[in-house]
């Protein structure tokens, strides 16, 4: 808990500090749109990132319910909203994970079942991801919706290529045991070389344990097609819903002209890749870096910084807000898993 506190001090220094620059130069004109804004629209926006985490918790639900009827949907999404709060604290949203795979075992799973459909789910979320991204610069290049200036397009196609590499390799670790056994061998030899590990052999015999428990629950996703196809549509459909969140923001403003939703889902997608390898929780700084430069050629001034404020309050402070809250009430499932 002193980590987590320490983390949420941290993010609201980074808050303070991108507030500062963004409203530095037209505090005024910034606050007095913020103001102004139709609220009906901001409703709008906030059911959108509902339903994004509902469809994200549904990618998960399913691969859930394939191993036990115990575990209701409820909890799964309120582990999912749980997940948002440590994935906003930690840098490349890695403490989501873990926390998911903890959350799950207390729920009654074991822990290589819940680590497997937790990588599973990720599978799902990256390849709808990448899918996104791959259709955004297709429809840009083809259509022109978006000019942007190299830097930018560096950054995005690095964003990319890092994503792609992401997905390989978690393809590797879901499919290929004789990759994780040498990993976890290697892994283990050090660890007995150092003396972190007092027996080798009883410590290779639990990981080849655990890795064919692994790998017997990865063939799910092998022999169920479907299964894959129905993860990846809930995460492909969530992905659009969260990229046409601005165009919701934009409309609260009564501007009804300015961007148009393929032009909104584009520049959203292009974002999200810029802010997936910043190494700060949320992708502070890159994110809002991107975001300025994306969609300059739609917004300007006082309406581009209040666009961008509530566009990061709704997608990133909304999720920790909401994570750190149902993380105070939340009392898990009895253990009622085989």
């Amino acid at each position: 808990m002193k980590n987590v506190r320490k983390k949420s001090l941290l993010i609201i220094l980074i808050l303070i500090i991108v507030l500062f620059f963004l409203l530095k130069d037209d505090f005024n004109n910034v606050v007095d749109t913020l103001l102004d804004v139709d609220l009906l629209w901001i409703i709008v926006a906030i059911i959108a990132i509902v339903l994004y985490w509902s469809l994200k918790a549904l990618g998960l639900y399913i691969l859930v319910k394939e191993q036990t009827k115990k575990i209701k949907f409820r909890t799964i999404f309120s582990q999912g909203i749980i997940t948002e709060f440590f994935n906003g604290i930690t840098p490349f949203a890695t403490g989501g994970q873990p926390m998911q795979v903890y959350m799950l075992t207390k729920s009654g799973v074991n822990v290589a079942s819940a680590t497997n459909m937790i990588v599973q789910s990720f599978i799902f979320f990256q390849t709808a991801l990448l899918v996104h991204g791959i259709l955004a610069v297709s429809l840009n290049y083809v259509f022109n919706l978006v000019v942007i200036d190299t830097a930018i397009r560096t950054l995005i196609m690095l964003g990319f290529i890092i994503n792609t590499i992401v997905g390989i390799g978690l393809l590797f670790i879901s499919f290929s045991t004789k990759f994780n056994n040498k990993i976890g061998r290697f892994i283990i030899n050090i660890g007995f070389k150092l003396k972190l590990v007092k027996n080798k052999k009883k410590a290779l015999s639990k990981w080849e344990e655990k890795l064919n428990e692994y790998h017997s629950n990865a063939e799910l996703l092998r022999n169920k097609k479907s299964l894959f196809i129905k993860g990846f549509l809930y995460n492909f459909l969530g992905l659009a819903i969260l990229y046409m969140i601005p165009i919701f923001i934009v409309y609260s403003l009564r501007d009804y002209t300015s961007i148009n939703v393929l032009e909104a889902m584009v520049t959203s997608s292009f974002v999200l890749l810029i802010g997936n390898f910043v190494p700060i929780p949320g992708g502070s700084g890159g994110i809002e870096y991107g975001f300025m430069n994306i969609f300059n050629p739609f917004l300007k001034g006082a309406s581009l910084t209040a666009v961008l404020i509530l566009w990061r309050f709704i997608t990133y402070y909304l999720g920790i807000i909401a994570g750190g809250i149902t993380l105070g009430f939340y009392k898990g499932e009895d253990k009622t898993c085989e």
